[in-house]
């Protein structure tokens, strides 16, 4: 958020000073990145509102649903001849 502030203040700043110095082009490109750096500053804070436990909606799951395969690593108790335990370790 600091930083977009920070972008906002050197784009107004740039904006204003190369209009008045004369220089219509770079005063345009100022203008230009101060509409992207407020936009960017809305979407912030309109994210910073909405919380930590925003969920998009109903129909997007919050993470991907898991494939029919199976799992993709073996359990300690369906490991096969491939997949020996290790060796224990017994005290004397």
């Amino acid at each position: 958020m600091w930083l977009s502030i920070w972008g906002l203040i050197w784009a107004v700043f740039g904006t204003a000073v190369f209009a008045l110095v004369g220089r219509p082009g770079w005063a345009a490109a100022c203008g230009v990145l101060l509409l992207i750096v407020t936009a960017d500053l809305v979407m912030i804070v309109r994210h910073l509102h909405q919380g930590p436990h925003y969920q998009p909606g109903r129909d997007v799951p919050p993470y991907q649903p898991p494939d029919d395969d199976g799992p993709r690593y073996p359990r300690l108790s369906q490991r096969g001849p491939s997949c020996p335990r290790p060796p224990r370790h017994r005290h004397p």
